[in-house]
């Protein structure tokens, strides 16, 4: 299941080799991990399940495979939660996520390392800006719509969208757990109309690869539930420093190997 692991992604020594049991097991233990640091620090742990993923496959493969993952941490959340979920957001966001996708479409988008590395190592800046300076509210129309191409279309051409769904949701009057269960929703609905866009790249895999894929993906919510325990001991101020310092640190990594990438090429 994996490529040369001495590969940079996107670089032309990425090579297929079969699916072994260290492999199988290597990948259910990254998932799990990151899965856990996402639950604890948000979007920190897709960003780094996203890394390995673009060295295992190639950039619109390893979408297709994040967006399976993420599909299945975020809907464990959103089930839990379901009661809460404000239905009438999510609808206005799903169309966002469509406009966006269709305007990808369009323009016959097709993803490479490069790209979503230089996307990803941008952004850091938002965890970093005022959340005064924001007069965004997830419950007005336009900005649900808003909300939903731009977190959409990111998370479609990048994989995540990280920090922006937040940014919608910082003056809206919904309760913790409103927000908490419409976020994780509008996740499941944008990785789903992920992994359709890149469709035919996922079906390229293997019967053996996508076995070992979907063995995973339950480790996935066992991951997040852990992440959540230990999120319960962390004070609101350590949280909010460590998140930053992790985004950021992980960003730069990303933006470094998009811009020798970049030169590569």
């Amino acid at each position: 299941m994996v490529n040369s692991p001495l590969c940079l992604p996107g670089s032309a020594c990425t090579l297929r080799t079969p699916v072994t049991l260290l492999s199988s097991i290597a990948f259910i233990v990254v998932v799990f991990l990151t899965s856990a640091l996402s639950g604890i620090f948000g979007m920190a742990g897709g960003l780094v399940l996203l890394w390995f993923l673009l060295v295992l496959f190639p950039a619109a493969t390893a979408m297709a495979v994040h967006g399976v993952i993420q599909l299945t941490a975020n809907a464990s959340r959103a089930w839990l939660s379901r009661r809460f979920i404000v239905w009438r957001i999510v609808m206005i966001m799903t169309s966002g996520v469509l406009l966006a996708a269709l305007a990808l479409l369009m323009v016959n988008y097709t993803p490479n390392a490069a790209i979503v590395s230089l996307l990803i190592g941008l952004m850091p800046i938002l965890v970093w800006m005022p959340k005064q300076w924001f007069q965004l509210d997830a419950a007005k129309t336009s900005h649900a719509l808003g909300c939903g191409i731009v977190a959409g279309g990111l998370t479609i051409a990048a994989g995540v969208s990280g920090p922006l769904i937040d940014i919608f949701f910082i003056r809206t009057r919904m309760d913790r757990r409103q927000v908490v269960a419409t976020k994780a929703m509008i996740q499941v609905i944008s990785h789903s109309i992920k992994i359709l866009f890149y469709l035919g790249s996922a079906l390229a895999l293997s019967a053996g690869q996508w076995s070992i894929i979907l063995l995973a993906a339950p480790f996935a919510i066992f991951g997040t539930h852990t992440g959540n325990r230990i999120l319960q001991r962390l004070t609101d101020a350590n949280f909010r420093t460590w998140t930053r310092w992790i985004v950021t640190a992980i960003g730069t990594f990303y933006m470094v190997q998009g811009i020798i990438l970049v030169m590569a090429a």
